[in-house]
This record gives C-alpha cells, structure tokens and sequence, in this order.
C-alpha cells in the first residue's frame, strides 16, 4: 500500500508554485507526479514589493497571507485533480510557504513564511504541516537549509564525494562527504539578482538560458566588487536571502561603475558560479574517490552557469540531479512531501550540524 504525500514550494524566486506527489514506504521515497503553478502576477508583484521595501499594513499583510493560502489550496486541488488522487490516499501535504522575511542573526532571531496553512487543510480536507523553519531557530538554529537532510536521505553514497547545490533564488548546498558530518548552507545568490537586473532592463522575468548574458563580458573590477560583502567571510552556519541580496545592494555596488546592462548580466552569472566554486574548493574531500555535483533548481537550466560551474571546479563531475532520477525542478516540492512525511511520524529531520541548532526536531506544525 502507497503512503502518499504532497510537497508544496515556492521559492525566492517567486516563478510558481511548484506541487510534487510522493510515495514514501519503509524508507523508500518514490517520485510519482508534479507540477507547477505559474504565480498571479498581482501577487508576485505584492510579494516584491513587501520583500523589497520590508514595509507593509498589518491589513495588507494579513490578506496577502490569506490569498496565498487559496493560491496554494486551488493549485493543489488542481493537480489532485490533473493527476486523478484519491485525496484519502494522501496522509498529509507540506507547504513551505512564501518566505517573506528571514532573520537568524538578529538580537531577536526569526523567520517569516506566510500562505495560511488553516485555509489549505480546509479547502483541501487533507491534513497540512507547514511552519518549518521556526522550530529550529528555537533549538537555536539559523532554521536554513533544511534540504539538506533529504538529500542525505536520498544521495548519501559511500563511495563518492558529493556536493548537491540547488540555485534558486538562492544557492546553498548539502555536503555528502563518506566519513564526515553532513553540512550545508547558503553559498550566496542564485537567480535572484539575475532575475531582477533583466527585469529591471528588459522587463522578463528570467534569462532564459542565460542568452541575454552571453552577448555580455565579466567585468573582473565589479566581480570582486561584488564578492566583498561580508556575508562571504561568515563561517557556516548561515544563512541568506533577498532581506540582504537585492537590487539596493546590487545598485549600491555598481554605484562606481558605469558598464552597459549585459556586461552586468554576464559578470553576475559569474558571481553566483564563483561564489559556489569557492565554497566547494575549501571542501576537505576523500582523495581516493569521485567528486560529483549534483544541480538542482532553476539555475541548473541555465547552460552558462553550468559551464561556469565546470571550467571553476575541474575536479569535479558537473551534473544535474536528474541523472539521479529527480528531476531538478521537483527536488524542492519533494523534500517538502519528506519533511511532512518526518512530522507525521515524529522523524528528526533537521540536521543540527546544517542549522546550528542544539539538537535534533521534528519540524513543522500540523494543521487538520
């Protein structure tokens, strides 16, 4: 008998509501179905704005929360339908929500993720865990990332060295080295400062396979501009988002520069592949084995980041996780399903030495 689950994730980016079906039975986790819903602009455009200026009504707040709740209800039942489950057959949906504000490293540390979870367990009839982060944080921990226990569930391998990276908005990564502690973090920007410096000038969401960038050249100056923020220096764990990496930032940064458009385009994809190769090469690795890294997310479409990653990290085997059978845009939705599956039966599930926490929890709230 299948124990089904449904991941629900939607990323700094902010494109769309990804949805994964999952089997998990005796440890086994089985990708079955998934989706992705594109985001309604009018609430994209309020979520940037809230992001970007970090200013908002209580009145203001309260409905974005309330409409991203129904926005992540009706994509749900929409994909149950496509997909025709039996909605009996599904023990619980995990929702991550629409991180809106992330703060380990305050004088009072929190995390803010909103898309009520009352109004998917309600619309849905299916019982909903979300609230990941926070419980973490409480045990002391940055509450990020917390993909990384899943991909020790699924690519632990003892016979390779292997770095699992996902480029979202955000790039962090899970370290699977044999004979040494899981880590992982924030390596720094992904997609977000790409996708809002082509939005800023051509008004597209996205450069689509990093076409726009290629008609550019890395300006070395601005590289290492960019690379001296302090976030850089900080020892894991750590954790990062759009609170500090943004258009005021990247504005701030090019204030001395006067550089056309694509050579800014070119030279930040060169930042997210350089910030990441420089975390790699610090790895201490087993000598006498393999070094795979294994991409996730949406920078792993994007041709000119992974032959950046590539040319930068020459000892390593460049590849997206879909080698592996789980494709590289479900990866997130799915250990969404496996973080829900761990609250239901009271598995740990974040890993005390990604996080920092004091201890081993189960993470998430349930709602029913």
């Amino acid at each position: 008998m299948q124990n089904l689950y449904i991941g629900v994730m939607s990323g700094t980016s902010m494109d769309g509501v990804d949805i994964a079906l999952v089997d998990i039975t005796d440890g086994k986790i089985t990708s079955i179905a998934s989706d992705c819903y594109p985001m309604p602009t009018e609430i994209k455009s309020q979520l940037l704005t809230l992001c970007n200026s970090k200013q908002t009504t209580l009145q203001a707040l309260g409905e974005l929360d309330h409409q991203l709740g129904m926005l992540y209800a009706k994509s749900i039942d929409q994909f149950i339908k496509q997909n025709h489950i039996d909605k009996k057959q599904v023990k619980a949906i995990g929702c991550h929500g629409q991180t809106i504000y992330h703060s380990p490293n305050s004088q009072h540390p929190f995390t803010m993720q909103i898309g009520d979870a009352n109004i998917i367990a309600a619309k849905t009839g299916i019982t909903t865990i979300a609230d990941f982060r926070r419980k973490d944080m409480a045990y002391g921990g940055q509450g990020a990332p917390l993909v990384p226990a899943f991909h020790k569930a699924i690519f632990l391998n003892p016979s390779i060295n292997c770095v699992v990276l996902n480029i979202g908005g955000i790039s962090n990564i899970s370290v699977l080295i044999p004979g040494q502690p899981v880590i992982g973090y924030d390596t720094g920007p992904g997609n977000v400062l790409l996708d809002s410096w082509i939005n800023k000038n051509l008004g597209k969401n996205y450069d689509k396979d990093g076409l726009w960038a290629k008609l550019g050249k890395v300006d070395q100056s601005l590289l290492n501009t960019l690379c001296d923020e302090n976030y850089f220096q900080l020892p894991a764990p750590k954790s990062t988002g759009r609170e500090l990496f943004n258009l005021t930032w990247l504005n701030q940064k090019l204030s001395n520069f006067n550089l056309n458009a694509q050579d800014i385009q070119a030279t930040l994809v060169e930042f997210t592949a350089t910030t990441v190769a420089h975390e790699i090469n610090k790895l201490s690795i087993n000598a006498h084995l393999p070094c795979q890294l294994l991409v996730c997310g949406g920078g792993a479409k994007n041709p000119l980041i992974m032959k950046r990653l590539s040319a930068l990290l020459p000892k390593w085997e460049v590849l997206t996780t879909d080698v592996k059978g789980v494709n590289s845009d479900d990866m997130e939705a799915i250990a969404f399903a496996w973080l829900a599956y761990c609250r239901m039966n009271n598995i740990p599930s974040n890993i005390p030495e990604v996080t920092g926490a004091n201890q081993a929890v189960s993470l998430g709230v349930i709602y029913q």
